[in-house]
């Protein structure tokens, strides 16, 4: 038996969780896939899942071995797909899924640009800032704000921005502008879904967290910044999201001197399978975005101190 049906079978089987699973699969015989595995943990000397009446599951040895499977039967898949597909048109629908703030800011402005050069590919947008199952919602892309964990995935970094403590001119007008991270504590502030804990950069090289109130908790970025632009009250959030404001006068940065990094923006897809070439193009095309699009740099303008 030739390493390739062999990684085939041995990865099916790990995948499947039992021989006749990975059988049935497999359009073999499931004598046929369980002489494989006894072979293959003959030829490696170990063994590679723990066998019971019940259940079937892979050997400390057995996943890590699996793994490395999975890794080189994706590489072989994209060497051969590449040239199969070198001179071919990407075509077909790609779903994914958003933030409202970052698809209506930083993507939708885009999408002309990306159609143009690509007009055979569709997308489905969803826009959502709420936690997203990739793979039980049929997503084939996700762009995800925040620390996101999960094995299945493939998770790229795509940006970070400063995170900004923001008002409306109106609002510092009325209320005058907090010097330090402590000011905050005698203003409205609105909380959004990362919660009332601001954290800040410390004069003594240490982050220091604020605890902040308010009248309003809003848990949609894109809400979050109508409502301080409305002049309700200051909020925190990435450049990402209130850059438009900033560089229109619609919002000031306040407090600039304690800014930290922002949470990260990432790009999330399923990556140990072959990906489609229309979705190594999409994801592509949100790396190039975030590569490109230069941040502005925004000065504060004077304000009035706290009273």
């Amino acid at each position: 038996m030739n390493k390739f049906m062999a990684l085939t079978i041995f990865t099916k089987v790990a995948e499947s969780g039992g021989f006749t699973a990975a059988a049935r699969k497999l359009g073999m015989s499931v004598s046929a896939v369980t002489k494989a595995i006894a072979r293959l943990e003959d030829d490696l000397g170990t063994q590679l899942f723990h066998r019971t009446t019940r259940q079937l599951s892979t050997t400390d040895y057995g996943q890590e071995f699996y793994e490395r499977s999975v890794q080189i039967l994706t590489d072989l898949e994209d060497a051969e797909t590449q040239l199969r597909n070198r001179n071919a048109t990407a075509r077909g629908r790609v779903r994914a899924v958003v933030p409202i703030s970052f698809g209506r800011v930083t993507l939708v402005p885009e999408l002309p640009d990306f159609f143009a050069r690509y007009p055979d590919i569709e997308l489905d947008l969803a826009f959502s800032d709420g936690p997203v199952d990739l793979i039980a919602e049929g997503f084939d892309v996700a762009v995800r704000t925040g620390q996101v964990s999960d094995s299945r995935l493939t998770i790229r970094l795509l940006t970070r921005g400063p995170q900004l403590v923001v008002a409306s001119p109106d609002y510092v007008a009325r209320h005058g502008e907090p010097r330090t991270p402590e000011d905050l504590q005698d203003h409205n502030c609105l909380v959004g879904r990362f919660g009332p804990n601001w954290e800040f950069r410390g004069s003594n090289g240490h982050n220091k967290m604020v605890r902040v109130r308010g009248n309003a908790v809003i848990n949609s970025g894109d809400a979050l910044r109508e409502a301080a632009v409305a002049g309700l009250g200051i909020m925190q959030g990435t450049l990402w999201l209130v850059r438009k404001d900033l560089s229109q006068g619609k919002l000031v940065p306040l407090l600039s001197d304690y800014s930290l990094d922002g949470a990260p923006i990432s790009v999330l897809y399923l990556g140990k399978k072959h990906l489609p070439r229309k979705v190594r193009i999409f994801i592509d095309f949100l790396i190039s975005l975030a590569k490109n699009e230069e941040l502005p740099s925004i000065a504060a303008p004077a304000l009035q101190p706290a009273h």
